[in-house]
C-alpha cells in the first residue's frame, strides 16, 4: 500500500472524505430541517438555505487560486480550523426563542454562508490533494472508499445529529436549545478530525505552491477553459440537461422536510425530530446506497445512452410519494417509511446518469476545469428552484405543490431528449 512519509492512505484518505462531506450536509441539509423547527416560514427557509448553495455555484471562478496562492495541505487544515471555529459561532448563534421572523436567524445565516464559502473551497483542496497523495493505482483503489465515507458523513448528520436533536427536544421540550446541543456536538466532532489532520495528513513533495504562474495566467488560463467549454457542440443541449434533468427534485428538496414536520393541521405528516432523523439514517441512506450502486452497475452494463430514460424515470417519478401522502390523511409511519425509501433508492439510481454524463461532456484538453463548470450548473439546478419553492408551496398548499413537482417530470423528458442522440452506444459500458 501506498505511503508517503510513513502516512498509511488508509489512515487519511477515509477520515479526510468524511470531513469534506460533514460541513456540506450541515450547511445544506440540517439548517433546512433546524430553521423549520425554529419557526421560519417554508418561504424563507427554502429562499434563504438555497442562497446557502452559491458558494458552490461560484468554486470554478475561485478554485484555480488555490492551486496557486498555499499547498493543498495548508489549505486543507486553514479550513477545517476555521470551520472549528465557525461551528462553535453557529452553536452560539442560535436565538433563545423561535419564531418566523427572519431577523432572529441573521448572524446564523451569515455563519452559514461563510461556512459553506470554507467548505466549498475544501473541498477544492482536498480532492487535488487526493491526486497529489495517492499513485495512480492507489487512486483507483481508493476512489470506492472515499465515496463511502462521504456518503456516511451523511448518514451522521441527517442521521445521527438528526436524532441527537430530537431526542434533546423530546427530554427538555426546549427545541432552541437542542439544536445548541447537536451543533455543539459538530463542533467537538469537527475540533477533533482538524486536530488528527494537522498531525496526519502527509506531505507529499509534489505538493509546493506553483510558482511558474501568475494570478494574471490563471486568469488567463481560466478565460480560456471557460472559452473552450462553451465552444463545445453540445454544450447548450448540455446546459439544458444539467439544469432540468433534476427539476423535480429540485423543486421537492427544500419543501419535503417541512411537510414531513409540519403538523396535520399544516397538511403535513407530523414526524418527530427524531423518527424525522431516525427514518433518513435507516431506509433512506439504504435506499440511495443500493439506487446508487445498482445505477453504476447498470450503466456499466448497458451505457448510458440506452439507460437514460429509465434513470430518468427513477429520479422523478417517485416524487409521487410524497403527492400520495399529502392526499392521505393519517398515513402510518411505516409507510412513510417506505416511501422515503422509495424516493432515495430512485434518487441515488437516476442520479449516477447525471454525474456520468458531466463527465462525458467535460471531455477534452480541460477535463478538470470543464468538470467544475459543470458542476457550477449542478449547483444551480438545485439553488434556482429552490429560492420560490417555499412561496409556491405557501400559496398552493402540500397537495397541490406535490402536483406540480410531477408536472415538471416533462422537463426531464425534455432534458433526456436534448442530450440522449448526442451520446455514443458504448459510452458508460465497461
Amino acid at each position: 500500500m501506498n505511503k508517503i512519509k510513513g502516512i498509511s492512505p488508509a489512515v487519511w484518505v477515509p477520515t479526510l472524505y468524511f470531513a469534506e462531506g460533514i460541513p456540506y450536509f450541515v450547511v445544506n441539509n440540517i439548517s433546512t430541517i433546524m430553521f423549520k423547527k425554529m419557526g421560519m416560514s417554508n418561504a424563507d427557509m427554502a429562499f434563504y438555505t438555497s442562497l446557502l448553495y452559491l458558494p458552490w455555484l461560484i468554486k470554478p471562478f475561485w478554485s484555480p487560486f488555490v492551486d496557486v496562492l498555499k499547498t493543498k495541505r495548508w489549505w486543507i487544515v486553514s479550513m477545517q480550523c476555521l470551520m472549528a471555529l465557525l461551528f462553535a459561532g453557529l452553536t452560539f448563534s442560535i436565538p433563545s426563542e423561535t419564531g418566523s421572523a427572519v431577523s432572529l436567524y441573521k448572524l446564523s445565516l451569515v455563519l452559514f454562508w461563510i461556512t459553506a464559502f470554507a467548505s466549498a473551497t475544501h473541498d477544492i483542496a482536498a480532492d487535488g490533494f487526493y491526486m497529489l497523495g495517492l499513485s495512480e493505482g492507489n487512486q483507483s483503489l481508493f476512489v470506492g472508499i472515499r465515496s463511502t465515507f462521504f456518503r456516511l458523513s451523511n448518514l451522521f448528520v441527517q442521521g445521527g445529529l438528526v436524532v441527537l436533536a430530537g431526542l434533546v427536544e423530546s427530554s427538555t421540550g426546549d427545541i432552541p436549545y437542542s439544536w445548541k446541543v447537536t451543533l455543539g456536538a459538530v463542533t467537538g466532532v469537527w475540533t477533533a478530525l482538524s486536530l488528527f489532520h494537522l498531525f496526519a495528513l502527509p506531505k507529499p513533495d509534489s505538493d509546493v505552491r506553483r510558482t511558474d504562474t501568475s494570478p494574471e495566467g490563471i486568469l488567463r488560463d481560466l478565460g480560456k477553459s471557460f472559452v473552450t467549454f462553451f465552444k463545445k457542440k453540445e454544450v447548450w443541449a448540455g446546459i439544458v440537461f444539467m439544469l432540468l434533468y433534476r427539476l423535480p427534485e429540485a423543486f421537492a428538496l427544500k419543501i419535503v422536510p417541512a411537510f414531513l414536520v409540519d403538523g396535520a393541521d399544516e397538511g403535513g405528516i407530523a414526524l418527530s425530530t427524531t423518527n424525522y432523523g431516525l427514518i433518513n439514517n435507516t431506509v433512506g441512506v439504504i435506499g440511495i446506497l443500493l439506487g446508487g450502486i445498482l445505477g453504476g452497475a447498470w450503466i456499466s452494463k448497458h451505457g448510458l445512452k440506452k439507460s437514460l430514460w429509465l434513470m430518468a424515470a427513477a429520479l422523478a417519478l417517485p416524487c409521487a410519494v410524497y403527492l400520495y401522502m399529502s392526499l392521505v390523511p393519517g398515513v402510518p409511519l411505516w409507510v412513510v417509511g417506505s416511501c422515503i425509501a422509495v424516493e432515495q433508492f430512485g434518487y441515488g439510481f437516476g442520479f449516477s446518469a447525471y454525474m456520468l454524463y458531466m463527465i462525458h461532456l467535460s471531455k477534452g484538453e480541460f477535463k478538470t476545469s470543464h468538470y467544475a463548470i459543470c458542476t457550477a450548473f449542478m449547483a444551480a439546478s438545485m439553488m434556482l428552484p429552490g429560492l420560490v419553492a417555499g412561496v409556491l408551496e405557501e400559496s398552493m398548499g402540500y397537495p397541490l405543490y406535490f402536483g406540480f413537482v410531477m408536472l415538471t417530470c416533462i422537463a426531464t423528458a425534455v432534458a433526456v431528449m436534448a442530450v440522449r442522440g448526442r451520446i455514443s452506444e458504448d459510452f458508460g459500458k465497461k
